[in-house]
């Protein structure tokens, strides 16, 4: 019985807090299109998904959505991407994670020149044996996390199966790993709200990077992913 050894990591929202930069390439997005502007906790909520999913969500016109991201990567590519910072706790969760054997990637919705360019930014690449990110909309590839995590399985040269663990913030981190067949921990401090990962059948949920380690490390893999981590929490 070993534990799993594979371990998945989605990025806004689990490994780095990315909501100033994104809010605020948000806000001057919809206010040079001209969109009516949201709260802030409803622009949260694009966090994650692709913006094509995530825009129409939070009530931008599916004939304005190109546009409000054509005009978010303005600012976005440039300043946006890093008023960011790492979660408290994450390069030793990497660290004690890599130190135990278990083999790290990334696997996120954001397209991944993006994704590489704020992993090294952090000094985190040589953390992970894969980047997998999305490709921009418009061009054949990846954008929703399932097809993500797909890639991500491909480019480390494993299938699915509980010796592989996501973990997110979102529900389509948990959907997109039962959907492969992986275990899937929801990260308690990312974007997504505790019933949102529950609802979408979140095997474990982490109050913070310390009990990532330790669901993952302390684990027996298992056929089952009931008896990975035990009842689903409620």
């Amino acid at each position: 019985m070993t534990p799993p050894s594979h371990v998945l990591f989605d990025l806004d929202g689990t490994l780095t807090d990315s909501a100033p930069g994104i809010v605020g390439s948000l806000r001057q997005a919809f206010a040079t299109e001209g969109v009516d502007l949201p709260t802030e906790e409803v622009l949260l909520q694009a966090i994650g998904p692709p913006f094509e999913l995530g825009l129409p969500a939070i009530g931008v016109p599916p004939g304005r959505v190109s546009a409000v991201i054509s005009r978010y990567r303005e600012r976005y590519e440039h300043v946006g991407l890093f008023e960011n910072r790492l979660y408290d706790g994450v390069v030793e969760m990497l660290d004690t994670l890599g130190a135990a054997g278990v083999v790290l990637a990334v696997a996120t919705a954001k397209p991944e020149p993006l994704a590489r360019r704020i992993v090294e930014h952090f000094g985190l690449a040589d953390r992970f044996v894969v980047l997998a990110g999305a490709t921009y909309e418009g061009l054949p590839g990846r954008r929703t996390k399932t097809e993500v995590v797909a890639y991500a399985l491909a480019e480390l040269g494993i299938t699915g199966g509980p010796g592989v663990v996501m973990v997110g913030d979102r529900d389509h981190d948990v959907l997109a790993a039962r959907e492969h067949g992986l275990v899937s921990i929801g990260v308690r401090w990312g974007y997504g709200s505790v019933e949102e990962l529950t609802n979408a059948g979140a095997d474990a949920l982490a109050a913070d990077p310390a009990e990532v380690v330790s669901l993952v490390t302390t684990t027996a893999r298992s056929t089952r992913m009931g008896d990975v981590f035990g009842a689903r929490p409620s």
